[in-house]
């Protein structure tokens, strides 16, 4: 049996998937050609983690997601929309009113689930990996039992229900030591954070609908993260920037190069990805402004903590930020947080 035949076999046993679709959940340099492997032990590295990783999450969260999700820690409240110079709402029809709210039950979590299924799964092709018995067209993993749920959406009227059209997910620490951990110790070694996890709240899963994505909605969980920080208690925040692999990772390779030299953390933290974008073979020259979201996190103070992680089943690359409630300018905290 050739050299190729034999990979096919074994990456087939352990990714469950055919080997015809194996490529596509590799990077544009790495492939089988002819039948025969380019770069085995890279193609095996890959899959094996991403094997191990998943069945790593489900064995560790199987308890757990047994507890129903917590009240949120604060009672729900509606945050007004900032006013940022150009008006958080200008594109927005007049008699539109947008609220910021905390999932209270389990139909509003399902809400910000299903506009993350639209967006990463219809949008963006993701590959999700729902949880066994999740109703179609939800995006639910083990994590969310644990998170309090944050949505921004459309104020419900006489003519029509409140509709999702933002959200974020908190893992506060308390949670986070209930689930094993953060989302992001799955992608990353943060073991150099280890002395601040008792002041970190994790962000994650964010995302907004494609018709709200000028500026305001962001603004709007942003100040509201903000408020719920202050009054738990919580000083810092981390969560994965994403960037398209569209280009094979090009774009995320020179935002990378562009960010370690001006919005990197301190020396003493340091995120390892477990699964490395390749960026030493990959353009890092390419002129890149970050994305929607993480040039919030960059406005608001936020450093980046380490090279990218290659995340192929969302097909992006993360990017770990951090961001501590000290570093915010003055002009967000003004607007963000309430004295």
């Amino acid at each position: 049996m050739g050299e190729g035949r034999c990979l096919r076999d074994v990456l087939t046993r352990i990714t469950e998937h055919p080997i015809d679709r194996i490529n596509e959940l590799l990077p544009l340099n790495i492939g089988l050609r002819d039948g025969r492997a380019t770069n085995s032990i890279s193609i095996l590295t890959l899959v094996v983690h991403r094997r191990v990783t998943r069945q790593r999450q489900h064995v560790c969260m199987h308890d757990f997601y047994r507890h129903p999700a917590r009240q949120p820690l604060q009672p729900e409240t509606a945050a007004p929309p900032p006013q940022m110079g150009q008006g958080a709402n200008d594109a927005l029809p007049s008699n539109l009113r947008l609220e910021a709210v905390w999932a209270a039950h389990e139909d509003q979590v399902r809400d910000a689930q299903r506009l993350r299924y639209r967006v990463f799964a219809d949008e963006m092709g993701a590959r999700l990996h729902s949880l066994p018995g999740t109703p179609p067209g939800l995006d639910v993993d083990a994590f969310d039992a644990h998170c309090e749920h944050l949505l921004v959406r459309i104020a419900e009227t006489a003519d029509a229900p409140a509709r999702v059209v933002g959200t974020y997910r908190v893992l506060t620490p308390m949670a986070a030591r209930r689930a094993g951990g953060l989302y992001s110790d799955n992608e990353f070694d943060l073991s150099s954070l280890d002395r601040l996890r008792p002041r970190i709240a994790e962000l994650g899963r964010s995302c907004t609908d494609p018709a709200f994505r000028q500026g305001g909605v962001i603004l709007m969980l942003w100040s509201a993260l903000a408020d719920f920080m202050v009054r738990n208690r919580l000083d810092i925040t981390v969560g994965c920037a994403s960037v398209t692999m569209h280009d094979g990772g090009h774009t995320a390779a020179s935002l990378w190069n562009v960010l370690r030299r001006s919005h990197r953390a301190d020396a003493d933290l340091v995120a390892l990805p477990r699964l490395p974008l390749p960026v030493e073979s990959l353009r890092g020259d390419l002129p890149v402004q970050p994305p929607a979201l993480m040039k919030g996190y960059l406005k608001c103070g936020g450093k980046v903590l380490g090279p990218p992680a290659w995340d192929p089943d969302f097909r992006t690359a993360d990017l770990p930020m951090i961001m501590n409630l000290a570093d915010l300018p003055a002009a967000y905290r003004r607007r963000f947080i309430r004295d």
